[in-house]
C-alpha cells in the first residue's frame, strides 16, 4: 500500500516548491539535486534529461529520497521516501512543459532554453512512496 501525503502538507506538492532529490551513487554515497516535480494523486514525478548523474542513479538505483521544505517556513518539511517505479520518455517533453507552466510561468521550456531543443531526451520517472514523514 502506497502511503498518502497528508492533507496538511499537500500545498508542498501542489505549490512550486522546489525539492531536493537525492539518489544513490554507485559507491553508496547520496548525491542531491534541487529540482522541479509534480504529483498526480499516487506518484511523485520528476523529470531530467538522459545520461545526467540522477537519470543514471535511479535507472540503476530505484531508492529515492524527496525532501519538499516549505519556503515560507524552513522548520516546516516533507520527507517522502520512495522507489522508482516507472520511466516514461514519451512524455518527457509535455512534463517538462507543465513543470516549467507551474514553476516560471513559461508553458514551453524549450523556448526559454533554445539550446536544448533537439540535443536532449527527457525523461520522466514516476516514484511509489514508501514512508512519508511530515513535520
Amino acid at each position: 500500500m502506497i502511503p498518502t501525503i497528508p492533507e496538511a502538507y499537500m500545498d508542498l506538492v501542489t505549490r512550486p516548491v522546489v525539492v531536493t532529490l537525492v539518489t544513490v551513487m554507485p559507491d553508496g554515497q547520496p548525491q542531491a539535486t534541487p529540482v522541479w516535480y509534480s504529483y498526480d494523486g499516487t506518484h511523485i514525478l520528476v523529470n531530467t534529461a538522459r545520461g545526467r548523474q540522477k537519470d543514471r542513479n535511479m535507472k540503476n538505483r530505484a531508492k529515492v529520497t524527496i525532501l519538499a521544505v516549505d519556503p515560507e517556513n524552513p522548520y516546516r518539511y516533507m520527507e517522502i521516501r520512495g522507489e522508482v517505479v516507472g520511466e516514461d520518455e514519451e512524455n518527457g517533453v509535455a512534463h517538462i512543459n507543465e513543470l516549467s507552466n507551474k514553476y516560471r510561468g513559461n508553458p514551453d521550456y524549450y523556448s526559454a532554453n533554445p539550446a536544448m531543443r533537439g540535443k536532449e531526451q527527457r525523461v520522466i520517472f514516476k516514484i511509489a512512496p514508501t514512508k512519508i514523514m511530515a513535520r
